[in-house]
């Protein structure tokens, strides 16, 4: 069973390219499964930083193949320029892979997202107007147009032309843009020209690399608690970035997946609007997001930050079966006096059991919190678990017999080897 699966557990952003990126040196393909480019995964190697949208991280290594899985939706002008800049830093994007399946957006995705989000007022959701959610909503609605169409050019510039149609008639319609559908035709046959050479049956290739004994790494984008199903709906993302997403999304099923890494940072974050109980609001979170630099890599939005929630992280590995936990960002607290972690949730004063399934309960909640005296001393030079300060081993050690499942993974620096990696 030679798949693992990465997963954000939280509300995304929290580290899980560094991880990936380390899990990548033993895996032959890293598959993106769901998402699209309003995610970035960030990547220090040396003293160079990579901001990936599109293609997944494992592209840094040269044995590895890049995947983009069916399950993602792919704005071709993003993954151009990605491409560009990669290539023109060295790193060749040869190997990438595009599933025939996957979907993609068009700019009338884009323009559709921002006037649904205008007319929502002060309910918006917070997206980030990249054209995520009506890609989704189209190939849901079975009108939406795959990375497999742009084989035969002729037909795919005819598609473009009659769904660019439709959409624009949409569009103003609802009071929203117009825009000229023949030079979006052009635009789009160029670049499904371009694709081509990329475009694959990633299914049959992952399965043969599964039975010629490789290693497989699936990676997903944003997190459990913005699942379409399990986040906090609606402020959530379009797809199901939780680990059963991951079959869907590429092709593979459960039966070979024998590793689900759940990424968490040692503090929480989330971007938009939606609840958040242990959100921090004043001097404390404002020395988080400095510290942290706990801005959008792509939107360079402000994330709201607030500290470690234990109820949030043992319905994620309930959700997503995970095997072990990476606790990212923990140098981030090493100046702090104290370190609280949330342990429980009281609603009306009581006790709840478990993760609340509703989102305006979730809002409702007062958190209840174990705290932890700081160990105020730098550890970003700790390579073993015994170099960490015993203060900073207890909250690991919090995290593991709250959640149930060890932690295996200590990311205390921004640095490609800046962790911790126990047995």
């Amino acid at each position: 069973m030679p798949v693992a699966v990465v997963v954000g557990t939280q509300w995304g952003d929290e580290g899980k390219a560094k991880v990936i990126d380390l899990l990548a040196e033993t895996h032959s393909h890293v598959v993106r499964y769901q998402g699209g480019h309003n995610a970035g995964h960030t990547v220090v190697v040396g003293d160079q930083k990579y901001a990936l949208q599109l293609i997944p991280s494992g592209v840094l290594y040269n044995h590895v193949t890049p995947v983009i899985g069916n399950g993602v939706v792919v704005d071709l002008p993003t993954l151009f320029k990605e491409i560009d800049s990669l290539e023109s830093r060295g790193i060749s994007c040869s190997r990438l892979m595009v599933s025939s399946l996957a979907q993609l957006i068009f700019p009338w995705h884009q323009l559709l997202d921002a006037l649904h989000e205008s007319k929502l007022g002060d309910a918006k959701i917070g997206t980030t107007l990249k054209g995520i959610g009506p890609a989704y909503a189209d190939k849901a609605l079975r009108v939406g147009l795959r990375v497999g169409m742009v084989r035969d050019i002729p037909a795919f510039a005819q598609l473009v032309r009659e769904r660019a149609t439709a959409a624009r008639e949409m569009l103003v319609a609802l009071g929203g843009e117009s825009f000229d559908v023949e030079a979006m035709v052009t635009q789009f046959t160029e670049l499904g020209t371009r694709l081509q050479p990329y475009v694959a049956d990633t299914v049959n290739a992952l399965h043969k690399a599964i039975e010629a004994g490789n290693n497989v790494l699936l990676e997903g984008a944003q997190a459990t608690f913005l699942d379409l199903d399990h986040g906090t709906y609606p402020f959530v993302t379009s797809s199901n970035p939780t680990a059963g997403g991951a079959c869907a999304g590429t092709g593979i099923g459960p039966r070979h997946i024998s590793r689900v890494v759940g990424i968490a940072k040692a503090y929480t974050t989330r971007v938009g609007s939606g609840p958040f109980p242990t959100e921090l609001i004043g001097e404390l979170g404002d020395k988080i997001v400095d510290i942290g630099h706990e801005f959008g890599t792509v939107t360079g939005r402000r994330r709201r930050p607030g500290w470690l929630d234990l109820v949030m992280l043992r319905h994620a590995v309930r959700i997503n079966s995970l095997t072990e936990i990476a606790l990212t960002k923990l140098d981030i607290l090493d100046t702090f006096d104290e370190v609280r972690v949330c342990v429980g949730y009281l609603l009306n004063g009581k006790p709840l059991d478990g993760y609340p399934d509703d989102s305006q309960l979730l809002g409702e909640v007062t958190p209840t919190y174990v705290d932890l005296p700081g160990w105020k001393q730098e550890i970003r030079a700790c390579r073993t678990y015994d170099q960490l300060p015993a203060r900073a081993q207890a909250i690991v050690e919090l995290v593991e017999k709250h959640v149930g499942v060890p932690v295996s993974i200590i990311g205390v620096g921004p640095e490609r080897d800046a962790c911790v990696v126990r047995a």
